[in-house]
């Protein structure tokens, strides 16, 4: 039982008629063998394709997966099909058009990144999202860009893709990509001037309409790299989504959308500015706050939320003047970070488990210092350290 496979003879075809040969349960759902089809199956990293079996009394069918078992394509159904039926098949042609766009892009820009930096294509995968692919040397983000445009180069020549069985001796002297060693009949799939590759997918029959190649990362992964591409209309949508953030953000500064980067930079300028002066602020007040308590013994201050390195500065600051143990307490309602200095270095871990398990508090520390949040009313803090502390 074999299946003849149209997606190879016209990789544009949308809608076919086919009978029947098979039809087995699998748990919830069918294997439906046809004599023909369109429908690609998973294979090669690329997805299998979807779409509908549409029966002669009109039943829809949908087709929710494809695979391939020793010649015969098995399309997944969720219900049986009479065998000997006449069919006829339709792709989600959105899906496949995505996938032959995605898989044709990847091997435009594999070509010419393998060509150039003598690298291997060890790994490609064509997820819902974005295609990864994986090389087993480094290339840098400046060396990916530039594969970037001689890939877009290559696409816009939109030349014609050869695809062919090559004889044994004939395939012996070309010089093709794969990633592992073949036997039997071997497809060739050609973009010219960009890469030449032994492949089981489908592809776009000019290289014009793959539209669009986008790099988006260059991670160095194991011993290689990994890239993530977009192609044609993902590749659109990507870039249409990401200038539209960048027009509003341009709004909000007042500046076009390539002058965002000066913009950015020149807004970190005044933040790290602005940081500096709470900075010299904060400690001038903490040192107020502190002379306030300077020889008090234990003490309990509460402030407004503040961040949690600035409780413990300010805790710090009174440590170091009250003579006992310094308990800061920022926050408002029910929530409230804590820090807390006991003078000399004094064990503090006892009282802080005390703490937190009757405040629903999470934090700890030692040789003196602890730090942490809880979740109680600041009267129930009072009344903790009235009873626990000594207050």
């Amino acid at each position: 039982m074999e299946t003849e496979k149209l997606y190879y003879e016209d990789p544009f075809l949308r809608e076919f008629t086919g009978t029947v040969l098979h039809c087995e349960p699998a748990g919830p759902v069918w294997k439906v063998v046809l004599d023909r089809t369109a429908f690609y199956p998973e294979g090669g990293g690329q997805p299998a394709d979807w779409g509908l079996l549409k029966a002669a009394s009109g039943e829809e069918i949908p087709v929710t997966d494809v695979h391939e078992r020793d010649g015969a394509i098995f399309h997944t159904c969720a219900c049986s099909v009479e065998i000997g039926a006449a069919v006829t098949g339709v792709l989600d042609w959105t899906r496949r058009f995505d996938h032959m766009q995605q898989h044709s892009g990847e091997h435009i820009i594999s070509g010419i990144l393998c060509r150039l930096y003598h690298c291997d294509n060890v790994g490609f995968h064509l997820g819902a999202d974005v295609v990864t692919i994986d090389y087993n040397e480094e290339i840098s983000w400046e060396q990916a860009l530039e594969a970037e445009h001689l890939a877009n180069e290559a696409v816009w020549a939109d030349r014609p893709v050869e695809i062919c069985y090559p004889a044994p001796e004939v395939l012996a002297t070309l010089s093709y990509r794969s990633k592992k060693a073949l036997t039997g009949r071997v497809r060739i799939v050609e973009f010219p001037e960009a890469d030449c590759c032994a492949c089981c997918g489908t592809h776009v029959v000019r290289a014009g309409q793959v539209g669009l190649i986008k790099v988006l990362s260059c991670q160095k992964f194991r011993e290689g790299t990994r890239l993530e591409i977009l192609c044609g209309e993902r590749a659109y949508r990507y870039l249409s989504e990401v200038f539209s953030q960048a027009r509003a953000v341009g709004r909000r500064l007042s500046v076009k959308p390539l002058e965002l980067s000066a913009a950015v930079e020149r807004l970190e300028g005044e933040l790290n500015a602005g940081k500096e002066r709470i900075a010299y602020l904060e400690q001038t007040a903490f040192a107020a706050i502190a002379e306030e308590q300077a020889g008090r013994g234990d003490v309990l201050v509460f402030q407004p939320p503040m961040r949690p390195d600035s409780v413990r500065r300010l805790a710090d600051e009174v440590g170091k003047c009250c003579g006992g143990l310094a308990a800061v307490f920022s926050g408002e309602g029910d929530r409230w970070t804590y820090a807390l200095v006991r003078a000399g270095g004094e064990e503090i871990a006892p009282l802080v488990k005390v703490l937190n398990q009757t405040l629903q508090g999470r934090g700890g520390g030692r040789k003196g210092f602890a730090q942490g949040s809880v979740s109680a009313p600041r009267e129930f803090i009072e009344e903790f350290f009235k009873r626990e502390a000594a207050l």
